[in-house]
Protein backbone atom coordinates (compact mmCIF):
# COMPACT_ATOMS: atom_id res chain seq x y z
CA UNK A 1 0.00 0.00 0.00
CA UNK A 2 1.38 3.36 -0.96
CA UNK A 3 2.01 5.80 1.86
CA UNK A 4 0.06 9.02 2.08
CA UNK A 5 1.65 11.96 0.35
CA UNK A 6 1.66 15.27 2.18
CA UNK A 7 -0.81 17.75 0.73
CA UNK A 8 0.67 20.77 -0.96
CA UNK A 9 0.07 24.03 0.92
CA UNK A 10 -2.38 26.54 -0.46
CA UNK A 11 -0.55 28.72 -2.94
CA UNK A 12 -0.90 32.43 -3.46
CA UNK A 13 -1.41 31.70 -7.13
CA UNK A 14 -4.50 29.63 -6.37
CA UNK A 15 -5.92 32.39 -4.19
CA UNK A 16 -5.30 34.97 -6.91
CA UNK A 17 -6.79 32.71 -9.55
CA UNK A 18 -10.06 31.92 -7.77
CA UNK A 19 -10.84 34.62 -5.23
CA UNK A 20 -12.29 37.77 -6.75
CA UNK A 21 -9.93 40.78 -6.65
CA UNK A 22 -12.61 42.84 -4.90
CA UNK A 23 -12.67 40.29 -2.06
CA UNK A 24 -8.89 40.02 -1.82
CA UNK A 25 -8.72 43.80 -1.45
CA UNK A 26 -11.05 43.81 1.57
CA UNK A 27 -10.11 43.56 5.24
CA UNK A 28 -12.26 41.29 7.40
CA UNK A 29 -14.49 43.02 9.94
CA UNK A 30 -12.66 42.84 13.25
CA UNK A 31 -14.18 42.82 16.73
CA UNK A 32 -11.96 43.45 19.74
CA UNK A 33 -11.95 40.75 22.42
CA UNK A 34 -13.97 42.35 25.23
CA UNK A 35 -13.23 39.78 27.93
CA UNK A 36 -12.63 41.57 31.22
CA UNK A 37 -13.41 45.03 29.83
CA UNK A 38 -16.11 47.57 30.55
CA UNK A 39 -17.60 47.20 27.08
CA UNK A 40 -18.58 50.55 25.59
CA UNK A 41 -17.64 50.00 21.94
CA UNK A 42 -20.66 48.39 20.26
CA UNK A 43 -23.79 50.43 21.11
CA UNK A 44 -25.35 47.60 23.12
CA UNK A 45 -28.07 48.06 25.70
CA UNK A 46 -26.30 47.36 29.03
CA UNK A 47 -29.43 46.14 30.83
CA UNK A 48 -30.60 42.56 31.19
CA UNK A 49 -34.21 41.51 31.45
CA UNK A 50 -35.71 41.73 34.96
CA UNK A 51 -35.17 38.47 36.85
CA UNK A 52 -38.86 37.55 36.98
CA UNK A 53 -39.11 38.03 33.21
CA UNK A 54 -36.00 35.93 32.67
CA UNK A 55 -37.68 33.05 34.51
CA UNK A 56 -40.76 33.31 32.25
CA UNK A 57 -38.54 33.48 29.18
CA UNK A 58 -36.67 30.33 30.19
CA UNK A 59 -39.99 28.54 30.58
CA UNK A 60 -40.86 29.54 27.01
CA UNK A 61 -37.56 28.11 25.80
CA UNK A 62 -38.33 24.80 27.50
CA UNK A 63 -41.13 24.34 24.99
CA UNK A 64 -38.96 24.99 21.93
CA UNK A 65 -38.32 21.96 19.74
CA UNK A 66 -34.66 22.13 18.83
CA UNK A 67 -35.00 19.07 16.59
CA UNK A 68 -37.40 20.92 14.26
CA UNK A 69 -36.70 23.69 11.81
CA UNK A 70 -38.12 27.10 12.74
CA UNK A 71 -41.11 28.70 11.05
CA UNK A 72 -39.47 29.84 7.77
CA UNK A 73 -41.55 33.04 7.69
CA UNK A 74 -41.37 33.76 11.46
CA UNK A 75 -45.09 34.56 11.25
CA UNK A 76 -45.81 35.06 14.96
CA UNK A 77 -42.76 37.24 15.45
CA UNK A 78 -43.61 39.31 12.37
CA UNK A 79 -47.12 39.96 13.68
CA UNK A 80 -45.75 41.22 16.99
CA UNK A 81 -43.16 43.34 15.23
CA UNK A 82 -45.81 44.92 12.99
CA UNK A 83 -47.67 46.08 16.06
CA UNK A 84 -44.62 47.28 18.01
CA UNK A 85 -43.06 49.09 15.03
CA UNK A 86 -46.42 50.55 13.89
CA UNK A 87 -45.97 49.33 10.32
CA UNK A 88 -48.55 50.93 7.98
CA UNK A 89 -51.26 48.81 6.41
CA UNK A 90 -50.24 47.68 2.95
CA UNK A 91 -46.55 47.44 3.85
CA UNK A 92 -44.81 44.10 4.32
CA UNK A 93 -41.97 42.90 6.55
CA UNK A 94 -38.95 40.71 5.93
CA UNK A 95 -36.59 39.60 8.71
CA UNK A 96 -32.84 39.18 8.55
CA UNK A 97 -30.13 37.68 10.70
CA UNK A 98 -29.33 41.17 11.91
CA UNK A 99 -29.51 44.27 9.73
CA UNK A 100 -26.30 43.19 8.02
CA UNK A 101 -28.07 40.34 6.24
CA UNK A 102 -30.81 42.69 5.07
CA UNK A 103 -28.25 45.15 3.67
CA UNK A 104 -26.61 42.24 1.87
CA UNK A 105 -29.93 41.06 0.43
CA UNK A 106 -30.66 44.52 -0.97
CA UNK A 107 -27.18 44.83 -2.45
CA UNK A 108 -27.24 41.37 -4.03
CA UNK A 109 -30.70 41.93 -5.51
CA UNK A 110 -29.65 45.14 -7.25
CA UNK A 111 -26.05 44.35 -8.21
CA UNK A 112 -25.26 44.66 -11.92
CA UNK A 113 -22.10 45.89 -13.65
CA UNK A 114 -21.93 49.67 -13.50
CA UNK A 115 -24.49 50.05 -10.72
CA UNK A 116 -23.66 51.66 -7.39
CA UNK A 117 -24.67 52.02 -3.76
CA UNK A 118 -24.51 55.57 -2.45
CA UNK A 119 -24.43 56.75 1.18
CA UNK A 120 -23.34 59.76 3.23
CA UNK A 121 -20.06 59.38 5.08
CA UNK A 122 -18.73 58.92 7.63
CA UNK A 123 -21.40 56.27 8.01
CA UNK A 124 -22.03 52.63 8.85
CA UNK A 125 -19.01 50.55 7.84
CA UNK A 126 -21.13 47.72 6.41
CA UNK A 127 -22.52 49.81 3.54
CA UNK A 128 -19.26 50.03 1.55
CA UNK A 129 -18.12 46.59 2.67
CA UNK A 130 -21.29 44.82 1.55
CA UNK A 131 -21.51 46.88 -1.65
CA UNK A 132 -18.09 45.65 -2.71
CA UNK A 133 -18.82 42.06 -1.71
CA UNK A 134 -22.00 42.14 -3.80
CA UNK A 135 -20.25 43.64 -6.81
CA UNK A 136 -21.72 47.14 -6.59
CA UNK A 137 -19.63 50.27 -6.87
CA UNK A 138 -19.69 52.40 -3.74
CA UNK A 139 -19.84 56.19 -3.65
CA UNK A 140 -19.65 58.08 -0.36
CA UNK A 141 -20.85 61.67 -0.08
CA UNK A 142 -19.24 63.64 2.77
CA UNK A 143 -21.45 65.03 5.49
CA UNK A 144 -20.87 68.64 6.49
CA UNK A 145 -17.63 68.61 8.44
CA UNK A 146 -18.52 70.75 11.47
CA UNK A 147 -21.91 69.37 12.48
CA UNK A 148 -22.14 66.19 10.33
CA UNK A 149 -25.43 67.39 8.84
CA UNK A 150 -26.54 65.98 5.51
CA UNK A 151 -25.20 68.06 2.61
CA UNK A 152 -28.36 68.08 0.52
CA UNK A 153 -26.87 69.69 -2.56
CA UNK A 154 -23.89 67.35 -2.60
CA UNK A 155 -26.19 64.33 -2.20
CA UNK A 156 -28.48 65.48 -5.01
CA UNK A 157 -25.50 66.15 -7.27
CA UNK A 158 -24.10 62.67 -6.54
CA UNK A 159 -27.48 61.08 -7.25
CA UNK A 160 -27.72 62.92 -10.56
CA UNK A 161 -24.18 61.88 -11.52
CA UNK A 162 -24.11 58.24 -10.37
CA UNK A 163 -27.82 57.24 -10.64
CA UNK A 164 -27.49 54.82 -7.70
CA UNK A 165 -29.41 51.58 -7.56
CA UNK A 166 -29.80 52.18 -3.82
CA UNK A 167 -29.15 54.98 -1.36
CA UNK A 168 -28.63 54.08 2.30
CA UNK A 169 -29.37 56.76 4.89
CA UNK A 170 -28.74 55.99 8.57
CA UNK A 171 -30.99 58.14 10.74
CA UNK A 172 -29.65 58.71 13.37
CA UNK A 173 -26.29 58.31 11.71
CA UNK A 174 -23.57 56.01 12.96
CA UNK A 175 -20.94 57.04 14.11
CA UNK A 176 -21.97 60.70 14.43
CA UNK A 177 -25.28 60.24 16.29
CA UNK A 178 -27.20 63.01 14.57
CA UNK A 179 -30.59 62.85 12.89
CA UNK A 180 -30.77 63.69 9.20
CA UNK A 181 -32.99 66.65 8.40
CA UNK A 182 -36.39 65.39 7.31
CA UNK A 183 -36.75 67.89 4.46
CA UNK A 184 -33.37 66.83 3.06
CA UNK A 185 -34.32 63.14 3.21
CA UNK A 186 -37.58 63.82 1.37
CA UNK A 187 -35.68 65.61 -1.40
CA UNK A 188 -33.45 62.56 -1.77
CA UNK A 189 -36.52 60.30 -1.92
CA UNK A 190 -37.89 62.40 -4.77
CA UNK A 191 -34.58 62.46 -6.68
CA UNK A 192 -33.32 58.90 -6.26
CA UNK A 193 -33.94 56.64 -9.29
CA UNK A 194 -33.69 53.41 -7.27
CA UNK A 195 -34.35 52.27 -3.73
CA UNK A 196 -33.79 54.44 -0.67
CA UNK A 197 -33.24 52.54 2.59
CA UNK A 198 -33.74 54.49 5.82
CA UNK A 199 -31.67 52.67 8.43
CA UNK A 200 -33.36 53.46 11.75
CA UNK A 201 -31.27 51.20 13.98
CA UNK A 202 -31.31 53.82 16.77
CA UNK A 203 -34.97 54.78 16.52
CA UNK A 204 -35.68 53.94 20.17
CA UNK A 205 -33.31 56.71 21.24
CA UNK A 206 -34.38 59.24 18.61
CA UNK A 207 -38.16 59.08 18.52
CA UNK A 208 -38.46 60.12 14.86
CA UNK A 209 -39.17 57.76 12.00
CA UNK A 210 -40.01 57.50 8.31
CA UNK A 211 -42.09 54.36 8.86
CA UNK A 212 -45.31 56.30 8.33
CA UNK A 213 -44.02 57.59 4.98
CA UNK A 214 -43.92 54.15 3.37
CA UNK A 215 -47.34 54.42 1.65
CA UNK A 216 -46.35 57.72 0.01
CA UNK A 217 -42.95 56.61 -1.29
CA UNK A 218 -43.03 53.28 -3.14
CA UNK A 219 -39.22 53.05 -3.44
CA UNK A 220 -38.65 53.67 0.27
CA UNK A 221 -37.67 50.85 2.64
CA UNK A 222 -37.31 51.34 6.41
CA UNK A 223 -34.89 49.15 8.34
CA UNK A 224 -34.89 48.50 12.09
CA UNK A 225 -33.05 46.15 14.42
CA UNK A 226 -33.64 44.63 17.84
CA UNK A 227 -29.92 44.75 18.61
CA UNK A 228 -29.81 48.24 20.11
CA UNK A 229 -32.79 47.79 22.42
CA UNK A 230 -31.34 44.89 24.38
CA UNK A 231 -31.59 41.85 22.09
CA UNK A 232 -28.26 42.01 20.24
CA UNK A 233 -27.60 38.33 20.88
CA UNK A 234 -30.72 37.29 18.95
CA UNK A 235 -29.56 38.93 15.67
CA UNK A 236 -32.90 40.11 14.31
CA UNK A 237 -33.15 42.84 11.69
CA UNK A 238 -36.41 44.08 10.18
CA UNK A 239 -37.08 45.62 6.77
CA UNK A 240 -40.44 47.22 5.97
CA UNK A 241 -41.70 48.34 2.59
CA UNK A 242 -43.87 47.65 -0.42
CA UNK A 243 -44.75 43.94 -0.81
CA UNK A 244 -43.50 43.94 -4.40
CA UNK A 245 -39.95 44.88 -3.36
CA UNK A 246 -39.86 42.54 -0.40
CA UNK A 247 -41.10 39.62 -2.51
CA UNK A 248 -38.00 40.02 -4.68
CA UNK A 249 -35.67 40.39 -1.69
CA UNK A 250 -37.21 37.33 -0.09
CA UNK A 251 -35.79 35.24 -2.93
CA UNK A 252 -32.30 35.98 -1.54
CA UNK A 253 -33.17 35.17 2.06
CA UNK A 254 -31.64 31.87 3.09
CA UNK A 255 -34.18 29.36 4.44
CA UNK A 256 -34.75 29.42 8.20
CA UNK A 257 -32.52 32.46 8.66
CA UNK A 258 -34.19 33.37 11.98
CA UNK A 259 -33.52 30.43 14.27
CA UNK A 260 -36.09 28.90 16.55
CA UNK A 261 -34.56 30.27 19.76
CA UNK A 262 -34.46 33.81 18.38
CA UNK A 263 -38.07 33.60 17.19
CA UNK A 264 -39.32 32.29 20.52
CA UNK A 265 -37.24 34.73 22.57
CA UNK A 266 -38.08 37.88 20.61
CA UNK A 267 -41.75 36.88 20.33
CA UNK A 268 -41.96 36.52 24.10
CA UNK A 269 -40.04 39.70 24.94
CA UNK A 270 -42.14 41.81 22.57
CA UNK A 271 -45.14 40.85 24.68
CA UNK A 272 -43.35 42.81 27.40
CA UNK A 273 -42.03 45.59 25.17
CA UNK A 274 -42.67 48.17 27.90
CA UNK A 275 -39.50 46.85 29.58
CA UNK A 276 -37.44 47.65 26.47
CA UNK A 277 -39.07 51.08 26.19
CA UNK A 278 -38.27 51.87 29.83
CA UNK A 279 -34.65 50.85 29.38
CA UNK A 280 -34.37 53.04 26.28
CA UNK A 281 -35.78 55.99 28.23
CA UNK A 282 -33.17 55.42 30.95
CA UNK A 283 -30.40 55.36 28.33
CA UNK A 284 -31.71 58.62 26.82
CA UNK A 285 -31.55 60.30 30.23
CA UNK A 286 -28.04 58.97 30.88
CA UNK A 287 -26.97 60.12 27.41
CA UNK A 288 -27.88 63.71 28.27
CA UNK A 289 -26.05 63.49 31.61
CA UNK A 290 -22.91 62.06 29.98
CA UNK A 291 -23.05 64.63 27.20
CA UNK A 292 -23.13 67.44 29.77
CA UNK A 293 -20.18 65.97 31.67
CA UNK A 294 -18.09 65.54 28.52
CA UNK A 295 -18.96 69.00 27.22
CA UNK A 296 -17.57 70.49 30.45
CA UNK A 297 -14.19 68.74 30.13
CA UNK A 298 -11.31 70.89 28.84
CA UNK A 299 -9.81 69.46 25.67
CA UNK A 300 -12.94 67.50 24.70
CA UNK A 301 -15.41 68.30 21.96
CA UNK A 302 -18.57 66.23 22.04
CA UNK A 303 -21.40 66.28 19.52
CA UNK A 304 -25.11 66.10 20.45
CA UNK A 305 -26.57 62.66 19.81
CA UNK A 306 -29.99 61.14 19.19
CA UNK A 307 -28.59 57.61 19.42
CA UNK A 308 -27.26 55.55 22.35
CA UNK A 309 -23.67 56.69 21.89
CA UNK A 310 -21.65 59.89 21.82
CA UNK A 311 -18.93 61.03 19.42
CA UNK A 312 -16.10 63.06 20.93
CA UNK A 313 -12.81 64.51 19.76
CA UNK A 314 -9.63 64.76 21.84
CA UNK A 315 -6.09 65.91 21.09
CA UNK A 316 -4.68 62.39 20.66
CA UNK A 317 -7.30 59.67 20.20
CA UNK A 318 -4.73 56.89 20.01
CA UNK A 319 -3.12 57.79 23.34
CA UNK A 320 -6.48 58.20 25.07
CA UNK A 321 -7.76 54.92 23.66
CA UNK A 322 -4.63 53.10 24.86
CA UNK A 323 -4.94 54.64 28.32
CA UNK A 324 -8.59 53.57 28.56
CA UNK A 325 -7.72 50.05 27.47
CA UNK A 326 -5.05 49.94 30.17
CA UNK A 327 -7.87 50.57 32.63
CA UNK A 328 -9.95 47.82 30.97
CA UNK A 329 -12.41 50.19 29.31
CA UNK A 330 -13.20 49.48 25.67
CA UNK A 331 -14.50 52.21 23.36
CA UNK A 332 -14.18 52.76 19.60
CA UNK A 333 -11.21 54.66 18.22
CA UNK A 334 -12.32 56.20 14.91
CA UNK A 335 -9.08 57.99 14.08
CA UNK A 336 -8.12 57.06 10.52
CA UNK A 337 -11.58 55.79 9.56
CA UNK A 338 -12.49 59.01 7.72
CA UNK A 339 -10.75 62.41 7.49
CA UNK A 340 -13.58 64.17 9.36
CA UNK A 341 -13.15 61.73 12.27
CA UNK A 342 -9.53 62.57 13.03
CA UNK A 343 -8.86 62.05 16.76
CA UNK A 344 -12.46 61.04 17.35
CA UNK A 345 -13.72 58.40 19.76
CA UNK A 346 -17.17 56.86 20.07
CA UNK A 347 -18.51 55.71 23.42
CA UNK A 348 -21.70 53.76 24.12
CA UNK A 349 -24.00 55.19 26.77
CA UNK A 350 -24.16 52.55 29.50
CA UNK A 351 -25.28 52.24 33.10
CA UNK A 352 -24.68 55.12 35.49
CA UNK A 353 -21.82 53.20 37.10
CA UNK A 354 -20.07 52.36 33.83
CA UNK A 355 -20.57 55.89 32.50
CA UNK A 356 -18.79 57.25 35.59
CA UNK A 357 -15.99 54.68 35.26
CA UNK A 358 -15.43 55.83 31.68
CA UNK A 359 -15.61 59.52 32.57
CA UNK A 360 -13.11 59.20 35.43
CA UNK A 361 -10.72 57.14 33.30
CA UNK A 362 -11.00 59.65 30.45
CA UNK A 363 -10.09 62.49 32.80
CA UNK A 364 -7.02 60.59 33.98
CA UNK A 365 -6.05 59.77 30.39
CA UNK A 366 -6.06 63.44 29.43
CA UNK A 367 -3.90 64.72 32.26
Amino acid sequence: MKGRTEAEPVSGADIERWVRPAIRALAAYRVHDASGYVKLDAMENPYSLPEALQDEWLEVLRGVQLNRYPDPEASILKARLREWLVVPDGSELILGNGSDELIQMVALALAEPGRCLLAPEPGFAMYPLIARVAGLEYHGVPLREDDFALDSEAMLAAIAEHRPAVVFLACPNNPTGNLLERKAVLRILDAAPGLVVLDEAYHSFAGETFMGDLPDHPRLLVMRTLSKVGLAGLRIGVLAGAPEWLAELNKLRLPYNINVLSQASAGFILQHAAVLDEQAARIRDDREWLYGQLAALPGVRVWPSRANFLLLRVADAGAVDAALKAERILIKNLHGVHPSLDNCLRVTVSTGEENRLFLNALQRAMV
